[in-house]
């Protein structure tokens, strides 16, 4: 598939940025009673059978592993709205769609944990990697307009993960741009030629012709 993370070029891995992504809120339909839980990042719950609530995604895992829940696909994992997105990514060549900043990790993680939870799994699979592939298309393609001239690149919408591929080839790329083009590195015809050597004193000189 396009745009597969190089953990040698992107600054953090793809299970670095998993895990970043794991703090995301989603809703869960618990099957059990639990008090709330108390946590750095928020109270979540109480938890009662039958009854939707939000917790961090990895809390969502936590008990689906342990068959204390079920999960609830967010909205835009539903086929409907993934094909709009993909027809909408295809027709518009320059600019990118409106998507979860986490939604490649949210989507391999409620794949991997909860696949009997998602509707047409399937073709929500397909289309994700449909539109990711259309997504880094546009990136490579972008990536080729950049000239000695290019000051800043803005790419709105972008993800989570296609941020952490694309930033450190087009922050070396700006660099070595910059640097090449740097007036401190070229040296000028003129200047060489007007420029006077330098006369470096050496002290009072002895007078060693022949007396």
């Amino acid at each position: 598939m396009a745009g597969q993370s190089n953990p040698h070029l992107s600054i953090f891995s793809a299970a670095e940025v998993e895990f970043l992504a794991e703090d995301e809120l989603i809703e869960i339909v618990p099957n059990m009673r639990m008090d709330a839980l108390n946590m750095i990042c928020g109270d979540f719950g109480p938890f009662l059978p039958q009854i939707a609530t939000k917790v961090p995604l990895w809390l969502a895992v936590a008990l689906k592993k342990r068959g204390k829940c079920s999960v609830r696909p967010p909205e835009w994992m539903s086929v409907d709205r993934l094909t709009l997105v993909l027809e909408a990514e295809r027709e518009s060549p320059r600019e990118f769609q409106p998507l979860p900043f986490h939604y490649v990790e949210m989507s391999k993680l409620l794949f991997d944990h909860a696949p009997e939870d998602i509707p047409d799994i399937y073709m929500v699979r397909s289309l994700i990697e449909d539109i990711r592939d259309v997504r880094f298309h546009k990136v490579e393609t972008g990536l080729e307009t950049i000239s000695g001239r290019t000051h800043a690149v803005k790419l709105k919408n972008l993800s989570a993960m296609e941020v952490n591929i694309v930033r450190p080839f087009m922050v070396r790329a700006l660099q070595a741009f910059y640097t090449h083009d740097s007036p401190e590195m070229i040296q000028q015809p003129e200047s060489a030629v007007n420029r006077r050597p330098q006369v470096v004193d050496r002290g009072p000189r002895r007078d060693l012709r022949p007396r």
